[in-house]
């Protein structure tokens, strides 16, 4: 039996830790299933960063547990670091990125916190 391999994959602005199912090395892509948080993704409009009078401020959520996804082989790194229960690892991944955000305390900062907020109720934190 094959031995169970995590890796820390970057998907979109999020950092996850996830086991590593399939891998197509003709398309430069690797299959993955969250296990964990590292970083939540950001909020906002993307193609304007930091700025609040966009057409729509997206609210970004993370990956759920045990979703799948495809990413980018050279987005992926081996993890080797234990793996922390999903749930905890998401409380801490927002609360980090509220904090940054508080200290940077602009207008955009502020929105971001607010789909933050909206994004811990739907999570149930």
């Amino acid at each position: 039996m094959e031995e169970t391999q995590y890796v820390r994959a970057f998907y979109k602005t999020g950092v996850y830790i996830a086991e590593l199912l399939d891998k197509q090395e003709e398309n430069g892509r690797v299959l993955v299933k969250v296990v964990a948080v590292l970083k939540h993704p950001m909020q906002g409009d993307l193609h304007n960063p930091k700025m609040v009078n966009v057409a729509y401020f997206h609210q970004r959520k993370a990956l759920a547990e045990f979703e799948k996804t495809w990413v980018p082989l050279s987005s992926i790194k081996t993890y080797t670091e234990p793996i922390p229960q999903y749930k905890l690892s998401l409380q801490k991944a927002v609360e980090a990125q509220m904090v940054a955000l508080q200290e940077e305390g602009s207008e955009w900062a502020q929105e971001c916190i607010e789909k933050l907020k909206e994004c811990k109720r739907e999570y149930g934190l």
